[in-house]
Parts: structure tokens; C-alpha cells; sequence
């Protein structure tokens, strides 16, 4: 076995995919770093956005009113809304460096994929995060605000409503992208639709595990997200019916 600078020729193959996984994530940061600085410009305006929900059922209930508990409160959560705005700007990018990392696994004639998986998976992330915030807020934050006892006002921080409207935005956009992932997975020959057929009654626990990780402890929200991916996956198991390739060994 030769040695090139110390290193085996065995060891180069992990080497160079540690590169290359580094240059993708570089490549993805400064994308997002660069959009992060233009919505830090924004911020009052995103701000609005994220959180007009909760503001929004706060009047309606008239159950209490958001709140700066610490000091550095405001200017952190400055920043997090610019990060969060900012990787919803950049998501084309880093979607499109994640499925170039990914690229290996496909068979050389199937790299043509690459480019429609980022746009789905874009499109999907954009699609899941709009459900969750035009769909499912209007029903988890007044919900969630008169679930206790009728003198009870909350006095919420603003860290805790920016922390839950990123958690669900993240949790839905990143849960819509089932189909993508079953999509890549029929195609590398690891999964038909008859596994995904017979397996789908330990789905339907996952997914409500999945569920109740990404969302409030109330089963109301936990149930909203877990119907949307219940469908997700039936979805998922046409996807790959259609485009499962029978007969191939997968290259992953």
C-alpha cells in the first residue's frame, strides 16, 4: 500500500469526502451569512411577520402580552430573527450544496436530478413552513393561551415566542421534505412502496413521536402536524412506486 504525505490510499477517499462536506458547508454559511446581514436591516418588519400570530391571539383572548424579561433579550433575539430570516432566504443554496454532497450516491447518469431535488426540496421546506404559519398558528396559539384558568394572564418573553415560532416553522418545513427523501431513496433501490405499504403502522407512531418532539406538549399541535405528514407519506409511497428503479444494487 503507497503512502502519499503519511497518508494511505485508503484513507484518501474519507479525506477528500471531509473536504468536500467542509466546501459544501462553507459554501451554504456564507450564503446564509451574507442574507443574514441584509434581513438584520429588516428586522422590525420580519419581527411583525414571525410573531403577528401570537400578537394576534393575545388581543383576541385578551390573555396577557409579550415581554422583555432579560437585557440582552432584545438585541439576541435581533440577531436570531436575522439568522432565521436570512437561512429561509439562502434555503435554495444550501439545498442545492446538501444535494451536492449527496450527488456520490447517485449513478452517474442520474446527476441531472440534482438540480430539481434542491428546487423540491426549496419548494417543500417553503410550502411546509407556510403551513404551519397560516395554517396551524391560528389554531395552536389561541388554543394554547386559554388552556389555563380564566385569571390566569401569561406574561410571555420574547425569546419564548420567537423560540416556538421557529421551532414550528423549522419542524414543518423540514418535516415536508418526506417526499424528496423517499424520492432519493426509491431511486437508490433501498426502499419500494411495498416496504413503505407494510411498514406503515410503525410510521404513524414515528410520526407522532416526530410530532410531539417538534411541537408544544399539547396533543391539539402534536395532531395538526402529524396529519399533514400522515399524508405526506401516503404521498411518499406513490412517489416511490413511480419512480423506484427495480433490479438496481444502490450505490450508497
Amino acid at each position: 500500500m503507497t503512502q502519499n504525505n503519511g497518508i494511505s490510499d485508503s484513507e484518501m477517499p474519507l479525506i477528500e469526502h471531509l473536504k468536500e462536506l467542509r466546501d459544501r458547508f462553507v459554501r451554504a454559511a456564507l450564503a446564509m451569512a451574507i442574507c443574514m446581514l441584509v434581513c438584520f436591516f429588516f428586522y422590525k418588519e420580519i419581527w411583525g411577520f414571525l410573531v403577528g400570530p401570537i400578537i394576534d391571539a393575545l388581543h383576541d383572548t385578551q390573555r396577557g402580552e409579550l415581554a422583555q424579561l432579560r437585557l440582552l433579550e432584545g438585541i439576541i433575539n435581533q440577531l436570531k430573527v436575522a439568522a432565521l430570516a436570512g437561512f429561509f432566504c439562502a434555503s435554495p443554496i444550501v439545498f442545492y450544496q446538501f444535494w451536492q454532497f449527496i450527488a456520490p450516491a447517485l449513478y452517474p447518469k442520474e446527476k441531472h436530478f440534482l438540480l430539481p431535488l434542491a428546487l423540491a426540496s426549496t419548494v417543500l421546506f417553503l410550502i411546509g413552513s407556510s403551513f404551519g404559519y397560516f395554517v396551524i398558528f391560528d389554531f395552536i396559539f389561541p388554543f394554547l393561551l386559554t388552556v389555563s384558568p380564566e385569571d390566569v394572564k401569561a406574561t410571555i418573553s420574547i425569546d419564548d415566542a420567537l423560540g416556538t415560532t421557529t421551532k414550528l416553522l423549522l419542524g414543518f418545513g423540514l418535516c415536508f421534505q418526506l417526499p424528496v427523501i423517499a424520492f432519493f431513496l426509491g431511486r437508490g433501490g433501498l426502499i419500494d412502496h411495498k416496504d413503505m405499504t407494510q411498514f406503515f403502522r410503525y410510521a404513524v407512531v414515528g410520526i407522532f413521536v416526530i410530532a410531539a418532539f417538534l411541537t408544544p406538549p399539547d396533543p391539539i399541535s402534536q395532531f395538526l402536524m402529524a396529519v399533514p405528514l400522515l399524508s405526506l407519506y401516503g404521498f411518499s409511497i406513490i412517489i416511490v412506486w413511480l419512480t423506484h428503479k427495480k433490479g438496481t444494487e444502490p450505490e450508497l
